[in-house]
């Protein structure tokens, strides 16, 4: 009955296996294990088999992050996800306008597509990151220091936090749509013969 956002948050090595096999734990993380194996084409409890062997498996560096600080969780999302898509988006999209320069004549069947959809994902990923930044993680971090010193929260321009949480899921949402997409136009990432 868990889902896959849930084992993902509770066994964070089980985000491996959800890639391996093509699963989105994050924005389709609402759906149950057996919800999302059946739209994978997966055996359920195979599924399940290969996560409790990653689980069992040694790891020196693991970190409980459903018992850490929400602060300490931030520090780890800004400093390593947001600080690898800084670097990593631009790069992407220089290379697909470099590839699309080049080859749209032959594969322009799928390089417009990817284009057309990952410039928009882009955009918007560069917008979430500067509101998470700027708005919902400013608010966590009040919230919890006035937590720990017993102190009520100051008040806020967005009212309460519930309202950036609930537009950072929908922008989560419409991301995973997106590379849903990507994986769709691409085959699953698979480069053509000739390339």
């Amino acid at each position: 009955d868990s889902t896959v956002g849930e084992i993902a948050a509770r066994l964070p090595v089980s985000v491996r296996v959800f890639e391996k096999h093509g699963i989105d734990f994050c924005c389709g993380g609402k759906l149950s294990i057996a919800e999302a194996c059946v739209k994978s084409g997966l055996d359920p409890a195979g599924l399940l088999d290969e996560v409790e062997r990653a689980a069992a498996a040694p790891s020196e560096n693991a970190v409980d992050w459903q018992s850490a600080s929400l602060g300490s969780l931030i520090d780890q999302i800004v400093g390593v996800h947001h600080a690898y898509l800084k670097s990593q988006l631009p790069r992407m999209e220089a290379m697909l306008e470099k590839i699309l320069s080049k080859h749209a004549e032959r594969h322009g069947d799928v390089l417009l597509p990817v284009a057309a959809t990952f410039g928009p994902l882009k955009e918007e990923l560069d917008a979430h990151l500067m509101k998470e930044e700027t708005i919902l993680f400013p608010m966590v971090r009040g919230l919890e220091m006035a937590r720990e010193s017993g102190q009520a929260p100051q008040p806020t321009h967005c009212g309460s936090v519930r309202n950036p949480i609930r537009v950072m899921v929908m922008e989560h949402d419409s991301a995973g749509e997106a590379l849903a997409r990507l994986r769709a136009l691409t085959s699953g990432y698979t480069p053509p013969e000739d390339a």
